[in-house]
């Protein structure tokens, strides 16, 4: 057998390998995704219970992981004043923020609730005034979501000063500056009582879908199922390894 046969025999042999470990990667991927499916089903058809029986302003923000997508109500008043737009949030499609605007409770404590997304054409550094929350004392309903951080390389915020935008609904980061102590997760709104009107527009609930995790994998096999049959065919063709004659032509 030729260098040059030897060599390709090997490239065919890892993108083979490639092939195969990228269809298991995709079942990986798409258990990690039923598995996160089925966490959000069961926890999101628990009973509505109050959120400062649930969540303490004294855990660590890592305590959201536990407890996401829970259902819970919060009654109190808004902080307009201390509202922050997540930029680079969409809709259908089109590009805007979402409100946060941090709720204090009967209880003294604050818990941010995510009011939901308005158009990018509305931001301007601030939610106009149209969008500006309910002034007296509101009921929301909604799922428990967890802080959301900087990671790998992104850049997180500016880590002083009081800020009218932020990247992510980073709580940590919320908290200092706000005057109060405020709960390690936040509300993804879903009803509120008074009505807040059209907009800002509540955030949907997760996808449920499972993706496109199966169909990849299939592919991914089945393209590695057509080179290990097809390869040794095309090799065939050309002649057996060793054939002085074949080797001639295609070595």
């Amino acid at each position: 057998m030729s260098l040059r046969r030897l060599l390709t025999n090997v490239a065919v042999l890892l993108a083979v390998a490639a092939m195969v470990i990228a269809g298991f990667w995709q079942l990986h991927r798409l258990s990690e995704r039923r598995d996160r499916n089925s966490t959000i089903t069961d926890r999101s058809e628990l009973p509505v219970v109050e959120v400062q029986s649930l969540v303490e302003s004294a855990s660590g923000f890592d305590v959201g992981n536990d407890i996401e997508f829970r259902p819970v109500r919060a009654v109190g008043f808004y902080q307009a004043e201390d509202e922050v737009l997540i930029r680079n949030r969409t809709y259908q499609g089109s590009a805007g923020y979402w409100v946060l605007t941090p709720l204090r409770l009967r209880t003294g404590d604050i818990v941010a609730v995510n009011r939901g997304w308005i158009p990018h054409a509305a931001g301007t550094g601030t939610a106009p005034a149209e969008f500006a929350p309910a002034t007296g004392e509101v009921q929301v309903v909604g799922l428990v979501r967890a802080t959301v951080t900087a990671e790998g390389l992104q850049r997180s915020d500016p880590s002083s000063g009081v800020l009218a935008e932020m990247a992510r609904p980073d709580l940590a980061r919320l908290s200092q500056q706000l005057e109060g102590a405020l709960l390690p997760v936040y509300v993804q709104l879903q009803a509120q009582t008074p009505s807040s009107g059209d907009l800002p527009v509540p955030v949907p609930p997760p996808d449920l879908g499972e993706g496109s995790h199966l169909a990849y994998a299939v592919q991914w096999f089945v393209f590695a199922s057509i080179a290990l049959v097809g390869y040794p065919l095309i090799l065939r063709r050309l002649g057996r390894p060793g054939d002085p004659d074949q080797e001639a032509k295609v070595g």
